[in-house]
């Protein structure tokens, strides 16, 4: 028998069991029946937090990447050479990604066909609010004799690009 969910929790709890149903059902087959279901919850609860399935998996992808700019700026904060500092960046933020998908029996891309242009323009944001993160590490680099380049946000969009395919 599921916990009921308490007040204070119940936004994380919806995202929680969206994961969940996501892995097991993917987007098509996941209701919101089946979400307040597993929250434990009513329907109408799952309406108050937010307007839609799409909208719920949509802040589901939100809070990885909020967490994921969190790991991102706690490295470049670190006292380490820009170098190393750059290269773990990096390598977090691939495999951050495929930590958070790798429950899931289908491809992300056809988990979320049918929100795909939704999810196109919140992927615009996210590189762009990663860029930021990025771009400051190779400024210090630069500022430190360690790096050359022009443009910091350039070049961190080009890193970005470059680790872009390898991601899930």
């Amino acid at each position: 028998m599921r916990a009921v969910a308490i007040r204070e929790d119940i936004h994380d709890r919806i995202l929680d069991a969206a994961d969940r149903l996501l892995a097991r059902y993917g987007y098509k087959k996941m209701s919101i029946d089946g979400l307040a279901q597993e929250v434990g919850i009513g329907k109408g609860t799952i309406y108050l937090h937010f307007p839609s399935k799409e909208e719920i998996v949509l802040s589901h992808i939100d809070r990885i990447i909020h967490r994921l700019k969190g790991e991102l700026q706690i490295i470049a904060r670190r006292e380490e050479a820009p170098a190393s500092r750059l290269r773990e960046m990096l390598i977090t933020r691939v495999l951050f990604r495929f930590d958070g998908v790798q429950h899931y029996t289908e491809s992300i891309s056809d988990l979320l066909a049918a929100i795909r242009p939704a999810l196109s323009a919140r992927r615009a944001r996210y590189f762009d609010e990663e860029a930021i993160i990025f771009a400051e590490v190779p400024k210090e680099g630069r500022r430190a004799g360690a790096f050359t380049f022009k443009d910091a946000s350039a070049t961190a969009q080009t890193f970005l690009l470059a680790t872009n395919s390898l991601l899930p």
